[in-house]
């Protein structure tokens, strides 16, 4: 048996609707909304009382998914620093190819995005970012030149 694709990347929030904002903005689609609880639910992540808001977008292929949850009970516990760095054992990022680097991160910084560093040039192939999005979520942007 192999794997068929690879689905979704969950991502915790505590603001659901500032982080569907912000992937919108950066050219998401939002396929939808619900709420989620159970036993199903516990069962799944271990959890028990697990009551969570939930939206799912998703790239314009339709082939990259985000799943953003609030959750409602448990309570989502933080990590400190709140802002990790970049190296960090752990999730690393989220990269998305973008077809203007500059106009991406101006417009979602009113949607809190920072960036990292600066805008860096790889060879005469790449124009390439890291800002930090919702929750403190590092998120890549790599624009192809020519």
């Amino acid at each position: 048996m192999a794997i068929q694709r690879m689905d979704n990347v969950g991502i915790v929030v505590e603001d659901l609707d500032a982080a569907v904002a912000f992937f919108v903005e950066l050219g998401m689609e939002l396929e939808g909304r619900a709420e989620v609880e159970g036993p199903v639910a516990d069962q799944c992540t271990g959890l028990d009382g697990v009551h969570c808001d939930i939206a799912m977008v998703r790239t314009p292929d339709g082939h990259g998914r985000l799943e953003l949850a609030k959750y409602r009970s448990p309570a989502a516990i933080g990590t400190e620093p709140r802002n990790r760095p970049h190296n960090i054992l752990g999730t690393h990022r989220v990269m998305f190819a973008v077809d203007d680097l500059e106009d991406t991160v101006a417009r979602l910084r009113p949607h809190g995005a920072e960036l990292l560093g600066g805008i860096a040039r790889f060879e005469d192939s790449y124009l390439l970012c890291y800002v930090r999005g919702p929750e403190g979520v590092i998120v890549g942007l790599a624009e192809r030149l020519g």
